[in-house]
């Protein structure tokens, strides 16, 4: 595509997009219209209704983006933006994945300009993986930089929110609104100690407390009960009404509190501080509920765990910072099981705990140990989430293929033997091909008999399918990328290989991925397997 002189993306479907922005238009027309004119209430809401619709197909409908030898502009309903080829250093693919299995992923075009900016451009768009238009402009884009300016990459980068050229800034802010809350509610606590203190020691009321300690001491009321009302609910509030409306016309109760009592039932009130703290009949007693320490603090706990896994996130982001924008990151699973493993001791310490967390020696000794435990849990993580390239050794003494150049090498460990039972091990070849048809392979099988391609983990070997060693050629192994899929996990590798003139890509663990390509080297024959890791990229 090097005679590519121009690239214009409109709007899929304008047409249906300039109608609901009619639509719109009408709607707000509708809701100034109704309150000056009069009309049914429909009509209102029905134009509110469709007011954001509008704006947002009009906001669709008006935006275009055209790619000339000066550079790329953007044309949307608020902004205009245009790029000369010199100021973008590539041109790559974002990639949004989809929050449910029937919603698709959605790719876009982003331009990563050299002062280290990223501009999404509003066009083109694709919710495929395998859509022409998209990867057409795609090309012409790249074709039309590679003529006018100097691309930094020479292949199509894919980010996405598990790759290293994503941001960091939303995970940080969630981590300070986290850490916000978590410190609003341990500013409760010493609130919430000092009511219950109160609460426990006061006294009744007599004739000669003076009228402005009458709040800190119990006030006795008597009330009948007109009737109970009772939901089923916990969300919603239960009542008791009393005769007379007399102390009260109703009091808020819990679903068991209503339950307790009947109408005609004559009662007692202890009222503390103008809030009724107790109802007493002749058979049961209803408490209602006074906040106690350990909640806010709790509370105070659970943002602080929270507030640790986009902590964790923005960790990883920096700590992979030098690598390729489009490489996935090593996930923060191990760090959110740091942070379960914390909650196991630090929530009860918290609930029992939360005023004398520096002077009971049970708490302190309750906190150290934990502590203990938390910080080899963290060290753990960060070990499991450290970025392993292909050719670091395994801890298990089995050293990875190496990629880069076009080849990889291995070498062999004393305590390997001859595989004589078939061995599955998770892997996929992540193209369709004659020996994994439509993607069905999630296994590898080998040792027993030839390498194959299997649906499930063993044992046996039903509905495998046997892979050509002999026309596959290893060219490179490298970590996982944007463009790969959601589906590999982001501690696999990736062996790129060559079938017959395609291009096909295996994804394992590393340390699987080493067994199945050293299966594939010693099944060609002696006469191809010294092409192995040599043929050009």
């Amino acid at each position: 595509m090097t005679d590519v002189r121009e690239v214009i993306c409109r709007p899929f479907g304008r047409r249906v997009l300039w109608f609901f922005a009619g639509l719109g238009a009408a709607g707000a027309g509708a809701a100034v219209v109704r309150p000056a004119y009069g009309g049914p209430d429909v009509l209102l809401g029905v134009g509110l209704l469709l007011v954001p619709v509008g704006g947002w197909a009009l906001y669709k409908a008006t935006a275009r983006v055209r790619a000339d030898t000066y550079g790329v502009h953007s044309w949307t309903l608020l902004r205009r933006r245009s790029v000369s080829w010199g100021d973008i250093a590539d041109v790559r693919v974002r990639l949004r994945y989809a929050h449910t299995s029937r919603a698709q992923d959605t790719r876009g075009v982003s331009l990563f300009l050299r002062d280290g900016r990223r501009l999404l451009l509003p066009l083109p768009r694709s919710w495929s993986h395998d859509h022409p238009d998209f990867d057409a402009k795609l090309d012409a884009l790249r074709a039309l930089h590679r003529l006018h300016g100097a691309p930094e990459s020479g292949r199509a980068l894919v980010v996405s929110y598990r790759t290293a050229g994503r941001g960091w800034a939303g995970s940080l802010a969630l981590c300070v609104l986290l850490l916000g809350g978590a410190g609003l509610a341990a500013w409760f606590v010493p609130g919430a100690a000092s009511g219950e203190r109160a609460w426990r020691s006061a006294t009744p009321c007599t004739s000669e407390t003076p009228a402005a300690e009458r709040d800190e001491c119990l006030t006795t009321l008597t009330a009948v009960i007109a009737r109970t009302d009772a939901t089923w609910s916990r969300s919603k509030s239960s009542w008791l009404y009393f005769v007379d409306a007399r102390p009260m016309d109703r009091l808020a109760v819990s679903s068991d509190g209503a339950k307790m009592f009947g109408p005609g039932d004559s009662v007692e009130l202890t009222v503390w501080r103008g809030e009724v703290r107790e109802v007493a009949g002749e058979r049961h007693v209803y408490r209602l509920h006074v906040p106690a320490p350990g909640e806010p603090a709790v509370v105070a706990a659970l943002c602080l765990l929270a507030a640790g896994h986009p902590a964790a996130r923005v960790l990883l982001r920096l700590r992979g910072r030098r690598l390729p924008d489009d490489e996935v990151l090593p996930s923060a699973l191990p760090f959110a099981g740091a942070l379960v493993g914390t909650a196991v001791w630090l929530l009860p310490l918290a609930c029992l705990h939360p005023t004398t967390l520096l002077t009971d020696p049970v708490a302190i000794t309750w906190a150290a140990a934990g502590s203990a435990a938390t910080l080899a849990l963290f060290v753990w993580a960060w070990r499991a989430t450290r970025v392993r390239t292909p050719g670091e050794i395994d801890a298990t003494g089995v050293t990875e293929v190496t990629g880069g150049g076009g080849g990889f090498a291995e070498k062999e460990t004393e305590a390997e033997t001859e595989e004589v039972d078939d061995v599955f091990l998770a892997a996929r070849f992540l193209e369709h091909t004659d020996y994994n048809p439509y993607g069905f392979g999630t296994h590898v099988v080998l040792g027993g008999g030839p390498l194959a391609v299997t649906p499930h983990p063993g044992p046996g070997r039903f509905a495998a399918k046997p892979v050509p060693v002999e026309r596959l050629v290893v060219k490179e192994v490298r970590r996982v990328r944007g463009g790969d899929g959601d589906t590999v996990p982001s501690g696999w590798h990736i062996a790129e290989l060559d079938d017959a003139g395609t291009p096909v890509r295996l994804a394992a663990a590393p340390a699987d991925l080493t067994r199945i390509l050293r299966e594939l080297a010693s099944g060609r024959t002696p006469a191809n397997a010294a092409d192995i890791g040599h043929r050009d990229a």
